[in-house]
């Protein structure tokens, strides 16, 4: 697996949307953050189209990704934001010159699939919140590790236990992202290995049914049987029907999971909230699960 050069100092960070569209406002927090740590900064050519939802056609928003990933001169690139858009170019998309020239690329939840394609090319990268964050409001805590980690200081968290958490210690790869762009992945030119590694899942906005159903789909496709571990990040915004479906997210999980014996930990401070901190995919990281406390080391 190769590890992109951290950033230092005037390097270039390129701000594109494969998604949702973005106005100038919702990015200004970002460009401002990133030229505070000393990094030079430029927009996609086509980050504030417009198209219904997205931010340009398709054609746009392929062309702004395709370019920046070919850019030598660029060191990272942070994804604008999530929403929906990512898999209609995913096909399109030519990673021939980013093997050659590795950079870092941020992102998460719609991102999930172009951090899959990276991971699938042996190219580390990185799931973190993307620029509107900025705006939204994201923890001083969670923005410290990002510069953490794109200047490639050593991070490790130490997080609370969970009381639906199964102990252990490994050792494992890490992949993974957004629950439903990886059920949707599966079958597909952008599917991905699981055995031995740790797999770290978050989700927003969904059904109770509809995680009981991608969890065993995972879990039918033999995705689960083989990790090293689950780690199991913020399940935000979930719904239920009328008829309550009996059981929460965590608890679907772990009623999914309940035969192996990895460990697997829930409430990793990850995925749609103001607490987000960046995991480097791709690379071998341990974990720790105990009654007392957790912690995962890069």
């Amino acid at each position: 697996m190769l590890t992109p050069p951290f950033l230092k100092k005037g390097d270039l960070v390129k701000i594109i949307s494969t998604a949702r569209r973005v106005t100038p406002d919702e990015m200004e927090p970002a460009i401002e953050k990133l030229t505070q740590w000393g990094f030079n900064v430029v927009c996609g050519k086509f980050l504030y189209e417009t198209c219904h939802q997205y931010a340009g056609n398709d054609e746009q928003r392929l062309s702004d990704f395709q370019e920046a990933l070919d850019d030598t001169n660029c060191r990272a690139i942070l994804f604008a934001r999530g929403g929906y858009g990512s898999l209609r170019i995913a096909d399109k998309i030519d990673f021939s010159g980013y093997k050659k020239s590795p950079k870092w690329l941020l992102g998460f939840s719609d991102v999930t699939v172009h951090l899959i394609q990276s991971l699938n090319h042996q190219v580390e990268c990185i799931h973190g919140p993307m620029a509107i964050y900025f705006y939204k409001g994201l923890s001083s805590e969670s923005t410290e590790y990002i510069m953490n980690v794109l200047m490639g200081e050593n991070i490790h968290y130490n997080f609370p236990a969970h009381a639906l958490d199964k102990t252990g210690e490994c050792k494992g790869e890490l992949i993974g992202g957004n629950l439903s762009i990886l059920h949707n992945l599966l079958g597909t030119s952008t599917d991905f290995k699981t055995a031995g590694k740790i797999l770290f899942i978050e989700d927003l906005d969904e059904y109770y049914y509809h995680i009981d159903r991608m969890m065993i789909h995972l879990k039918r496709s033999g995705k689960l049987d083989s990790l090293a571990a689950l780690i199991v990040g913020y399940m935000s915004q979930m719904h239920d029907n009328p008829v309550p479906f009996g059981k929460n997210a965590y608890q679907i999980i772990l009623e999914t999971v309940s035969e192996y014996n990895y460990p697997v930990t829930f409430g990793f401070p990850a995925g749609h909230e103001e607490v987000n901190h960046p995991l480097i995919f791709g690379r071998n990281v341990s974990l720790e699960v105990t009654r007392n406390g957790n912690c995962l080391k890069f």
